[in-house]
């Protein structure tokens, strides 16, 4: 079962990668090349009321996070972001960051911020079939530690 702030980033059709407790996701808007979000999929709406696996898991997840993003992107720092203001679940903001811009499948986002933090009012919404393009390339190659 999803809960709301999953749905709001898209689920199921941003999906990239199910986990037991954790989903990611792309996110529609892009801060830069590869943005994605780390969401629980219970619903808790504090860190500390997740359960002891989810926390457990995060040290796996974060592992395939950054070889597929290092992969892919080819990112220079990594940023998780665990906002939390609008949308009330347990869920990362991962932003991969990078100097200059960044460019697959035909998507090109500069990380606007670079090298202070992320700016996340220049995150460009991706058109469907570009965010489509974007979430079935990481999908098809995701690398996993387990």
């Amino acid at each position: 079962m999803a809960n709301e702030t999953m749905l709001r980033f898209g689920y199921p059709s941003s999906l990239i990668r199910d986990y037991a407790h954790w989903v990611v996701l792309l996110r529609p808007a892009q801060v830069t090349l590869g943005s994605l979000i780390l969401a629980a999929k219970s619903d808790a709406t504090a860190f500390s009321g997740l359960p002891a696996g989810a926390h457990a898991e995060l040290a796996v997840i974060t592992a395939d996070i950054e070889a597929t993003l290092a992969q892919e992107v080819a990112y220079d720092k990594i940023n998780y972001l665990m906002l939390m203001m609008v949308d009330p679940h347990v869920h990362f903001h991962v932003f991969p960051r990078y100097e200059g811009s960044r460019s697959l499948v035909g998507v090109t986002v500069a990380d606007a911020g670079w090298p202070g933090v992320p700016d996340l009012k220049s995150a460009p919404e991706l058109p469907q079939d570009a965010g489509e393009r974007l979430r079935s390339r990481f999908s098809a190659n995701w690398l996993t530690s387990s």
